[in-house]
């Protein structure tokens, strides 16, 4: 009868730490549920973010090409113009020996 009592008490308390332990391992499985439905839901709204931050930063590098090639058409103008500065400055000291030349000639004549 004793031994009966023992079983049956032993059985009790296992059923008890079993239903526990089943309740324990359902909630920690709705937490992960839970949790990873949230993970889900971020990684979506960053894989969203991520896309329109792509589409600027395409739009920006579109940008800085026009811009790169405006500042290489304008560098080229830049050298043509030093260009012409040079020459015009040669011909201009040219000019002004000529003029000291023919202005030398002209007091000789006097």
């Amino acid at each position: 009868m004793f031994l009966d009592w023992l079983i049956l008490t032993v059985l009790i308390c296992i059923s008890i730490y079993l239903i526990v332990m089943l309740f324990y391992y359902k909630t920690l499985l709705h937490k992960e549920k839970h949790s990873k439905e949230f993970i889900k839901h971020n990684l979506d709204d960053t894989e969203i973010i991520i896309r329109k931050l792509q589409v600027q930063l395409q739009r920006s590098l579109g940008n800085i090409d026009i811009l790169t090639e405006e500042l290489n058409k304008i560098k080229a103008d830049l050298t043509s113009l030093r260009t012409r500065n040079s020459q015009y400055r040669l011909e201009n000291d040219k000019l002004r020996q000529r003029i000291k030349e023919l202005e030398a000639k002209i007091e000789a004549l006097l």
